[in-house]
Order: C-alpha cells, then sequence, then structure tokens
C-alpha cells in the first residue's frame, strides 16, 4: 500500500510573527522575589531632582539599541509630581516629555504622560514601583521600578505589549544625581 503525502502549507509572516512571540507574550512581570518592605518606594520623594537613566530597548525583530534619560523632577503646591525628561535613543534625534503623577493615597497613583494616550495609573508595593498606561496604536505598557537598598538608584523594567503580545522591553538603571 502505498503511502499518500499530505501537503503542509508555508507559515506566511502572518501566522509566523504571533507564532515567534507566543513565548513572550507569557512573560508577566518581573518576579516579586525582590520585593522588600523597605525602602518604600514613594514616586515624588524619589524623582525629585536630577536623575539619569541608562538603558537598552530591545524592539522585537530589532538589534537592541541604548537609551539615556537625563530627569529633572519637582514636587508642585498641590503635591503633583511633574517630571521633564530628556531621551536620546540610538538612531533616533532626542526628544523631550513629561509625566505628571498625582498621589491618591494608600500608595496608589494617576497622572498623564506625554507619550501616553490615556491615563498613567500606579502603585506602590514596598520597594517596587508599577506604572501602567496605553499608548497609540493599541500597546498597552507595564513598567516596574525596583528602589536599591540605599534609594538611590531605582531598576526600571519596561515590557510593551500589542494584542497581548510582548513587542518590547526596556531594562533601565536610573540614579539620582547630587
Amino acid at each position: 500500500m502505498k503511502q499518500r503525502m499530505i501537503p503542509v502549507p508555508r507559515l506566511t509572516t502572518f501566522v509566523a510573527v504571533p507564532l515567534a512571540l507566543l513565548p513572550c507574550a507569557c512573560a508577566g512581570g518581573p518576579s516579586t522575589a525582590s520585593i522588600a518592605v523597605q525602602p518604600a518606594f514613594v514616586a515624588e520623594r524619589f524623582f525629585a531632582g536630577r536623575l539619569d537613566g541608562t538603558g537598552v530597548l530591545k524592539i522585537a525583530f530589532r538589534a537592541p539599541v541604548r537609551t539615556h534619560v537625563a530627569s529633572v523632577g519637582r514636587v508642585a503646591p498641590d503635591g503633583t509630581l511633574i517630571l521633564d525628561q530628556h531621551i536620546e535613543q540610538q538612531g533616533k534625534p532626542p526628544r523631550d516629555r513629561q509625566w505628571r503623577i498625582v498621589p491618591l493615597g494608600h500608595r496608589r497613583y494617576t497622572g498623564t504622560l506625554t507619550d501616553a494616550s490615556g491615563p498613567v495609573t500606579g502603585e506602590a508595593v514596598g520597594n517596587r514601583l508599577h506604572l501602567a498606561f496605553r499608548m497609540r496604536g493599541g500597546m498597552m505598557v507595564d513598567q516596574w521600578l525596583t528602589l536599591s537598598p540605599d534609594a538611590r538608584v531605582a531598576q526600571n523594567r519596561l515590557i510593551v505589549r500589542k494584542l497581548g503580545m510582548t513587542v518590547a522591553t526596556l531594562g533601565e538603571t536610573i540614579r539620582i544625581l547630587p
């Protein structure tokens, strides 16, 4: 008896791209292993003043690029944190953006970001601050900042998702400048 071969269609880019990203889509935020009770992450305290951030941005199907963010933060009389940032990203012209973060009490925050297409929400748990917002193009951003024991450095882990799949990540170290 002769076996018949059943033709298997080739994967198109439409199918291959989501399948390639599938392992990333299951990745949640950073593990909770590094959460400590102290020092407490208070956004308006950490981001008030001058800060310097350096990191690596990884966008799906592209080479990683270096980033540098110079920030100056201040707290307005009403308690709103205003954070002005100058962003330099390898291969792109520099740009500026602004965060306005309002403490709501009970370690919760709301606010705006010039890059966001909707409100920013935030919550601090121990030494970790989680921020979330939507960007143009239907992308969702989750950002976890973890404060060092001396409260002078924060590790920033940012994840960008579209249709539930991870399309970009940023790992950044943010330091308070003297």
